[in-house]
């Protein structure tokens, strides 16, 4: 499937504003790449599709989770977390994309994983820190953006950690995992 129909079928998926974050997410992808040596059409890819189901009725999603038998245990967390992991799999099937590192890019950007590749974090980070962002602390982690990759996805999981504690919300294991892998980097890096 060429790029114009990708976009469509995206665009198709959800309202107007998600829309805007949507291209404000290539946007940044294909700044990050291009900055930190990644590959900019993947990037690009990636982001595009990072949110393809993000819009489906909860139920549909679980449906679909289910079929695919990923892992049950995220569905003890918040259903905001299905959406990747159930785009990757559903742009499989219906649009024939085959690169797992771009599909692994749309299954984590929103937990993370240990071990993310460069383009999990480009994407991952490109979503926080797209243009239309507006959350406590967003400038500052581009700012950081601008000089660590990791550093800035740390300050990221960060902000989303301290966000579902004030909530008394259940953080998923796998964005502390995320975390604390990016730790390490950047403490062997010294």
């Amino acid at each position: 499937m060429n790029r114009e129909a990708l976009r469509e079928a995206t665009r198709s998926q959800m309202p107007a504003k998600r829309w805007d974050h949507t291209l404000g997410v290539v946007g940044s992808a294909v700044e990050l790449a291009n900055r930190y040596g990644g590959d900019p059409e993947r990037a690009e890819l990636a982001a595009l599709l990072h949110d393809y189901c993000k819009y489906w009725p909860i139920d549909e999603q679980r449906r679909v989770y289910a079929e695919e038998s990923l892992d049950p245990d995220l569905l003890e967390y918040d259903p905001q977390l299905l959406h990747g992991p159930i785009a990757a799999e559903v742009v499989r099937k219906r649009h024939g994309i085959e690169d797992e590192e771009v599909l692994d890019a749309i299954r984590y950007h929103t937990s993370g994983r240990e071990r993310m590749t460069l383009l999990d974090k480009i994407v991952c980070l490109a979503d926080y820190i797209e243009p239309g962002r507006d959350f406590p602390g967003v400038h500052n982690i581009r700012e950081i953006a601008e000089h660590s990759l990791e550093r800035a996805l740390v300050a990221g999981f960060d902000s989303t950690i301290a966000f579902l504690l004030a909530k008394g919300k259940k953080v998923y294991p796998l964005t502390v995992i995320a975390r604390n892998a990016l730790i390490d980097v950047l403490n062997r890096a010294r």
